[in-house]
C-alpha cells in the first residue's frame, strides 16, 4: 500500500555525499521539524530526469525558499556517488539536496517502487513530488508511468 496524505514518512537510513565522503543519514533528520519538497524519479542521468525534472527544481529553488520551504530533496534509487555527480552536473549545490536510496529501502517503505527490470534498471522509484511538513505528507503528486505532468517544479510551486 502506497503512502498517502496525512501519513508519516518512515524512518530509514539514506546516503548523501558530503565533502567527498558518503554519509548515512536518517530520513527523520531530513524531514523532522521542516517543510520539505521531496521529489523522486526513476534514475539519475536518465532523459526526462536530466532534461526537466531536476533542472526545474534547481532553477526555481529560490521561489520555493521564498514561500517557506526549508529544503528541496531529490531522491533516486542510485548510489551517493551517482547522485553527487548528477547534482554537480546540474548545479544543485545548496539548492537541492541529492539523496541516494541505493537499495530502495525508503522507496519500498513508501510503497512507491516500480520494477523496471525489463528495461535493465531493476527496482526504481516511481516519479513523484510531495510536500512534507514535519515528516508528514501534506500533498502527493504521483505520475502515471511514462508521464511528466504533476511532479514538476512548476506544478509543485503553484500548489504552495
Amino acid at each position: 500500500m502506497a503512502i498517502g496524505i496525512g501519513d508519516k514518512l518512515p524512518s530509514i537510513d539514506l546516503q548523501q555525499m558530503q565533502d567527498g565522503t558518503v554519509v548515512t543519514l536518517n530520513s527523520s533528520d531530513l524531514f523532522s521539524g521542516k517543510k520539505v519538497v521531496l521529489f523522486a524519479l526513476p534514475g539519475a542521468f536518465t532523459p526526462t530526469c536530466s532534461a526537466s525534472h531536476l533542472p526545474g527544481y534547481v532553477v526555481l529553488s529560490n521561489q520555493f525558499f521564498e514561500r517557506g520551504i526549508d529544503s528541496i530533496v531529490c531522491l533516486s534509487v542510485n548510489d551517493a556517488f551517482v547522485m553527487d555527480a548528477w547534482g554537480k552536473e546540474h548545479n544543485a549545490d545548496d539548492k537541492v539536496i541529492m539523496i541516494a536510496d541505493g537499495s530502495a529501502h525508503f522507496t519500498r517503505a513508501l510503497g512507491l517502487e516500480v520494477d523496471l527490470d525489463a528495461a535493465g534498471m531493476g527496482i526504481r522509484s516511481q516519479r513523484y513530488a510531495m510536500l512534507v511538513s514535519d515528516g508528514v505528507v501534506e500533498s502527493l503528486n504521483l505520475e502515471v508511468p511514462r508521464e511528466f505532468k504533476v511532479s514538476d517544479a512548476e506544478t509543485m510551486l503553484a500548489s504552495l
